[in-house]
């Protein structure tokens, strides 16, 4: 029989959650597309308390964002792209362009013809995921896209120096300190400053993922990548810390993140609850998981 110690939102409040994105994403998007540059301010002042005299890095702010980034870390950014660009060189080649005459004067074939443009959007707001820059700038410019546009939200009201690094030593064109939906509506739709991109590609929360699905046909998108999520098969052997921390690893990435545990132990389901519990309290990141 199956017994349910904990249960996540209902279908019905989930709906209703859904709904408000799908509403807010879609005015917003509005509004960039009628005012440009004056809505993206706004928005990034509303949203994120910022509103520098331009988005755009300049390759002075760029410099000094890569000089606070500690000589390790920049090592260890070198070293993951080094890893990232070596495998999309690999996979390049092994995309061939064919051209064949089936029949006198009938020539058939393909090309791989890289886009013009792409928008990298780097999550950064909360939990800075500076890999996101190594998947998305790197492999653009890997593939020969012409001009790639990376951005992401400040962090404490100021560019995140190892994601403004990645991005830098990845390849970006440009590189924008601009999150949320007003970051990749501006990338899309384009403003006075800041020219439309081709595609759209990168991770997000709930509004960027709405954001990218309302878009999608004035632009290319990458893929429809909700809030991340686990799901814990374990049985009686396993321990309850390990089940806990596993779970707590996703559901700190945003309040609607599903984290499941399923098992045949009862004991190790209560166990588990009273790690969460314990551990909610030493996490930096608690107050987001304890929500989700």
């Amino acid at each position: 029989m199956i017994l349910h110690l904990k249960t996540a939102k209902t279908a019905e409040a989930r709906a209703e959650d859904d709904a408000r994105v799908r509403v807010t994403v879609e005015q917003i998007l509005t509004d960039i597309e009628a005012r440009g540059d004056a809505a993206v301010r706004e928005l990034s002042e509303k949203f994120d308390k910022y509103a520098p005299a331009a988005f755009r890095l300049s390759e002075q702010e760029i410099e000094a964002a890569i000089g606070k980034v500690a000589k390790r870390d920049l090592e260890d950014i070198r070293f993951a792209q080094a890893q990232v660009r070596n495998f999309a060189q690999k996979q390049k080649e092994a995309l061939r362009d064919v051209e064949v005459e089936t029949l006198p004067g009938v020539i058939l074939g393909h090309r791989n013809i890289p886009v013009g443009s792409v928008g990298c959007y780097v999550p950064g707001g909360k939990y800075p995921m500076v890999a996101s820059a190594h998947m998305s700038v790197v492999t653009a410019k890997v593939a020969g896209v012409q001009r790639v546009v990376a951005a992401a939200p400040p962090h404490r009201n100021a560019p995140h120096p190892a994601i403004v690094a990645a991005m830098h030593l990845g390849g970006a064109d440009e590189i924008l300190c601009l999150g949320g939906i007003q970051a990749v509506g501006a990338m899309a739709l384009g403003t006075e400053t800041i020219a439309s991109v081709d595609m759209l590609v990168g991770p997000g929360n709930a509004f960027v993922a709405e954001a990218k699905r309302q878009l999608f046909g004035r632009v290319g998108i990458d893929l429809f990548a909700g809030p991340t999520e686990t799901m814990v098969i374990a049985d009686e052997t396993v321990d309850a810390e390990i089940c806990a921390t596993d779970l707590l690893g996703q559901a700190e990435h945003g309040v609607n993140s599903p984290a499941v545990l399923i098992t045949n132990s009862e004991r190790l389901a209560r166990a588990t609850m009273g790690e969460i519990e314990r551990l909610l309290a030493i996490l930096p990141t608690g107050a987001t998981a304890a929500r989700s």
